[in-house]
């Protein structure tokens, strides 16, 4: 499994990556089932994952309890509620595993180091930081826009993969549309 991060890794920083082994050295390994909390709202992240397998929702409740999805996280992908990561002040998310998943995770102090000694580290953090920024932004730029419908028909050409891997209500919830309204507009598709 840790030739899934080492490829990630190479593929981003290039074949020759002085320390590779030294970074790879500070990832833990964690097999997980579905439906675990990995972060909850309030408590501290203290890690950052790389998803080798399965997928991972980020998300919070609303003032009813509601559950509103800001990002699937899947394969070759990073995932981390970054401000509570960076600033160790409590998350205002929650990380939850929606498959069972090959997570590799570092926690705040290996990361330091690896950012103080690493100089290609820090490369791949500032690569994880403008994907997490961008995707953000443009999510939001583009949902406030777009219709349910067109919500639907975005996520189906851009992320068409989760249509058949996630439950409607998760996909309702990451589209911000109510779950009734999502299933009867999909079936229109």
């Amino acid at each position: 499994m840790q030739s899934v991060l080492r490829n990630h890794i190479t593929n981003r920083l290039g074949a020759d990556v002085p320390n590779l082994e030294k970074v790879i050295a500070e990832f833990e390994h964690l097999s997980v089932k579905r439906n675990v909390l990995l972060l909850e709202q309030g408590k501290i992240c203290n890690y950052v994952y790389f998803v080798a397998k399965g997928c991972l929702q980020v998300y919070i409740y609303d003032s009813h309890f509601n559950e509103t999805t800001r990002d699937i996280v899947i394969e070759d992908h990073w995932c981390s509620e970054l401000l509570s990561f960076g600033s160790g002040n409590p998350a205002t998310e929650n990380i939850r595993t929606v498959e069972a998943c090959e997570l590799f995770a570092i926690n705040r102090q290996s990361f330091q180091k690896m950012m103080e000694t690493v100089p290609q580290f820090d490369k791949v953090y500032k690569q994880i930081l403008e994907a997490s920024y961008a995707n953000s932004v443009y999510r939001i730029n583009t949902f406030v826009s777009l219709t349910a419908l067109e919500r639907i028909q975005w996520l189906m050409t851009y992320r068409p993969t989760l249509m058949t891997r996630l439950s409607s209500k998760l996909l309702a919830s990451y589209l911000g549309i109510n779950k009734d309204v999502f299933s009867r507009l999909k079936a229109k598709l």
